[in-house]
């Protein structure tokens, strides 16, 4: 795709400009991050460096939908509503950790690993990514298939970890944080 046609292509979701801007400035701010220098020569170097590198990468980091209708920038959600769920994903690991301690520590809590099986589908693929991933970053769950029409294929350690998942939570948090419409289900026999 030549470049000229990205800045018109009526199939990105959001403003390619702002993309582009973004990206440089991240690229520009890693750069300052890692040179160390401030010499304004050196900083417009790495400006127009940044500016470059923004524009040769910007199509690497656009994403379609599942049937190609759309494409997703992969850094297109706001750094606020991304601190909040990174929070909030932390507060859960914690959470599960202590549970995950719990179950293998005291015979009271029983371990009881089962496969647990949902549908979410979401428009935007980086949105799947981060469920699933998020699901596995938490102890006791792991996710082991995500198929194309959005079943969720997961382990679940302890009934807890299996009732927070058919919840719901974790889904309409992703949901939110990249604007989707929730459309999750938990299949039968679940």
């Amino acid at each position: 795709m030549e470049k000229q046609s990205i800045l018109k292509d009526q199939t990105i979701v959001g403003s390619p400009v702002v993309h582009l801007v973004c990206l440089t400035l991240l690229m520009f701010a890693f750069w300052l991050s890692l040179s160390g220098e401030l010499g304004a020569k050196l900083v417009s170097y790495g400006f127009v460096t940044s500016v470059v590198v923004a524009w040769i990468c910007y199509p690497l980091l656009l994403l379609p939908n599942a049937d190609g209708s759309r494409k997703y920038f992969v850094l297109g959600i706001s750094p606020l509503a991304l601190c909040g769920y990174v929070i909030w994903l932390l507060k859960e690991v914690v959470k599960a950790n202590i549970e995950v301690v719990r179950a293998t520590v005291r015979p009271e809590v029983r371990i009881d690993p089962k496969v647990v099986r949902f549908i979410f589908r979401a428009d935007n693929p980086v949105a799947i990514v981060v469920l699933a991933n998020s699901i596995t970053l938490t102890p006791g769950t792991v996710t082991i298939n995500v198929t194309p029409e959005g079943i969720y294929e997961v382990h679940a350690l302890t009934k807890g970890s299996a009732a927070g998942l058919l919840n719901g939570s974790m889904q309409r948090r992703v949901a939110d944080l990249f604007g989707e419409k929730l459309d999750f289900m938990v299949l039968k026999g679940e």
